[in-house]
């Protein structure tokens, strides 16, 4: 069986894609239902689900690429499976409170901050560390004499 590189990425891009599916699709039902073919039309069901897709589109692309940059780098971790999977709950908590769930709109927008927060402290941090922190030389080179 083939391995596969980096899944990290490719499970949470995966799902990122079904997410905004149906972030997509459940916009389109209110739409249809509202008979508003363009814009929101003044309904406040519509406004609450295209502000949904939207702020999903707005963070979920930094998200996908911060977890592909570190797992390009880092590798596959436990600690990447964990803030991948959180992205993808937070998010749909994030559109289940846009439509009215207590506190589902507040975790997912706390999650995907502290996420962003995380990866890109992260990501900012590495190639520090790997800089400054690299252990210097134990042998000295000297030059052959002769």
């Amino acid at each position: 069986m083939q391995s596969i590189t980096m899944p990290v990425t490719l499970v949470t891009t995966g799902g990122a894609g079904i997410i905004a599916l149906w972030l997509g699709l459940r916009a389109g039902r209110v739409r249809s239902s509202a008979k508003v073919d363009i814009g929101d039309g003044g309904n406040a069901a519509l406004i609450a689900r295209m502000r949904a897709q939207a702020n999903y589109v707005e963070y979920a692309p930094f998200i996908v690429m911060l977890i592909a940059a570190l797992e390009f780098t880092c590798g596959t971790s436990t600690w990447l499976w964990v803030a991948a999977i959180l992205f993808l709950i937070a998010r749909v908590l994030h559109a289940f409170g846009m439509d009215g769930m207590k506190g589902g709109r507040m975790i997912g927008i706390l999650i995907t901050f502290l996420l962003l927060l995380a990866l890109g402290g992260y990501a900012i941090a590495l190639p520090l560390i790997a800089h400054y922190g690299a252990p210097k030389a134990a042998v000295e080179v000297v030059p052959a004499t002769g």
